[in-house]
């Protein structure tokens, strides 16, 4: 009797089920194809089109969830929800004006990106991509992961690589390691060059997040030494970015559609 008062007094977060991503995860396995030895990927977008229904249907679904159900949930099945359905909104959006579009800032206006645009509804809101990544993940001060910038993808050549599996919570730690190193093995978007390193833009225009602190890493630099091996430093290198002393260039960014074939 007492086990059965007790459990009716746990908080009700405490038995809320995970969002079910499968049928995103069934879009990426069919549409998505890995390139360049795993490190970047491409997207079926006719495929995608042809599955628009499904994509929908996805999208649809999220947006029932409430504002509460999401609190509800621990913090990796929060991200998780969040990426996936960013990721999402933003195959829905380029199916907008495909085939005839050869860039995502294709669809923006004079005034306004593409990423401003509100068209999807969440948590009992409409929102834009910029609500969702710098609003709910980035500005929430929930998650705090500089490792979010290798997940959301823009559906461009620049970004890193639109994975063939949908995030979950219980995998996210893992899956966001992985894109990570992948991302930094990737030698057309981050280097070794002279005495330091030509990176992705991404570093750039988002320094501050990777100097938060996170794992320790202070400064960009550090954030690099973390991944020494994946980016391809050595020992003495490894040693001047965890002094914070690096030297770092930053590369132009492929706006290019990531489409296959």
């Amino acid at each position: 009797m007492m086990i059965a008062v007790l459990l009716m007094l746990l908080p009700v977060s405490a038995h809320a089920q995970a969002f079910d991503h499968a049928v995103w995860d069934g879009l990426l396995k069919r549409n998505v194809v890995v390139v360049r030895g795993g490190v970047a990927s491409q997207v079926r977008y006719g495929g995608m089109a042809r599955d628009r229904a499904a994509l929908k249907t996805y999208l649809a679904n999220a947006a029932k969830v409430s504002r509460a159900t999401f609190d509800g949930w621990s913090k990796p099945d929060q991200l998780a929800f969040l990426i996936n359905v960013y990721n999402a909104a933003t195959v829905e959006l380029i199916l907008t004006a495909y085939p005839k579009i050869n860039s995502i800032k294709d669809l923006g206006g004079l005034f306004q990106g593409p990423w401003a645009k509100p068209f999807v509804t969440l948590l009992g809101k409409t929102a834009s991509l910029d609500d969702i990544e710098h609003g709910l993940i980035r500005g929430s001060g929930r998650y705090n992961d500089p490792r979010i910038h290798f997940a959301v993808n823009c559906a461009s050549i620049g970004c890193p690589a639109l994975g063939r599996a949908a995030f979950r919570g219980a995998t996210i730690n893992a899956q966001l390691d992985a894109a990570t190193r992948d991302f930094l093995r990737d030698r057309t978007r981050n280097r070794v060059q002279g005495d330091g390193v030509a990176v992705s833009s991404i570093f750039k225009w988002y320094r501050g997040d990777f100097e938060k602190g996170w794992r320790g890493a202070r400064t960009l630099p550090a954030f690099f030494a973390l991944y020494a091996d994946s980016l391809g430093l050595n020992a003495d290198a490894a040693a001047k970015a965890r002094a914070g002393q690096l030297n770092i260039s930053f590369l132009d960014y492929d706006w290019r559609l990531n489409k296959a074939g």
